[in-house]
């Protein structure tokens, strides 16, 4: 098997698989929320959460400085893994409520899908 065969190879399972992740979340977000059960929107404000962080996580990994030593399939491999890696810590910082984030979010929708009370 050839090397750049490899390195297109983990290419594509990377953007497949980001490309993924963003559209699951883009379907949970796009959602009406307005019938939504707690578990329901909880769960969409973790997932925003951890995708936020993700985000952040990745932009700070930029500014750290590397050596490009290393060939492409190699380097696409390990942005891969290292990618993999950003992601599950994101979730589990998420998991452990350590911004506290999603919980706002929680709160946030949830006096905004409530149902009105009418007042007599």
């Amino acid at each position: 098997m050839d090397i750049s065969n490899i390195n297109s190879m983990y290419n594509d399972i990377y953007t497949s698989a980001s490309e993924q992740t963003a559209s699951k979340l883009e379907k949970k977000l796009g959602s009406d929320y307005s019938n939504a059960t707690d578990e329901e929107l909880m769960d969409a404000c973790k997932q925003f959460e951890a995708y936020f962080l993700e985000q952040v996580f990745k932009e700070m990994v930029k500014t750290i400085p590397s050596e490009k030593e290393s060939s492409g399939s190699t380097s696409s491999m390990l942005d891969y893994y290292k990618d993999e890696m950003i992601q599950n810590i994101a979730t589990e910082s998420t998991e452990t409520n350590s911004l506290g984030l999603a919980q706002m979010l929680y709160e946030q929708m949830k006096r905004n899908y409530s149902p009105e009370v009418e007042i007599s």
